[in-house]
């Protein structure tokens, strides 16, 4: 099991009051030490914590804790919860007044070096519009005399492993099209970052 139960050492008393599990059975399954379950069983750690019962909050089911018991060798598996935790997509991404001023530099330098991505994935990349993006590459912008292309990494605004992905799914969709895919980029000295 990846996640935790809920409430791990309430968990880990009402197993130790209610079943015949072993404690290294306990203990993998709550995410804890063996001795430390050990020391709940002792009564010297968690004492007046009241049991929380895995089963009736859909964490285990009684014919695994039985399956369990049979075999010491065996581990718990807990059930999928019902309801998983939704994250929060990535929305608009909030750029710090600092490092505001760089990003038409970022976008200069996507539009230069990786053409293949779209107007969408560079937006979703850097946190910016597509009219931005626009206006730089048409030299618009009101600031486009002052722009000079630098690697959006190295400023801060993602990360390597979001630009690979970028790139990578942008060169799958233009091989499904059947367009030319362009060659992985070489950098040559510290000029193309802008350092």
């Amino acid at each position: 099991m990846t996640a935790l139960p809920l409430m791990p050492k309430a968990t880990a008393v009402w197993l130790i009051e209610k079943t015949a599990l072993t404690f290294t059975q306990i203990a993998a399954y709550c995410g804890m030490h063996p001795l430390e379950v050990q020391a709940i069983a002792d009564g010297e750690v968690a004492q007046g914590i009241r049991g929380y019962d895995p089963i009736a909050h859909h964490q285990l089911t009684q014919a695994e804790i039985t399956r369990c018991e049979k075999d010491p060798e065996e581990r718990l598996k807990g059930l999928p919860p019902a309801n998983p935790i939704n994250r929060r997509s990535k929305g608009a991404r909030y750029t710090p007044v600092a490092k505001r001023n760089d990003r038409p530099d970022a976008i200069a330098f996507i539009l230069r070096n990786f053409p293949q991505l779209s107007e969408q994935q560079t937006s979703k990349l850097l946190g910016t519009t597509k009219d931005t993006i626009e206006k730089v590459r048409t030299k618009q912008h009101w600031n486009s005399a002052n722009i000079k292309p630098r690697d959006p990494v190295t400023l801060g605004l993602c990360s390597q492993t979001d630009l690979n992905a970028m790139v990578a799914a942008a060169n799958e969709r233009l091989a499904r099209e059947g367009q030319a895919v362009p060659p992985p980029l070489e950098l040559d000295d510290d000029s193309e970052h802008g350092i």
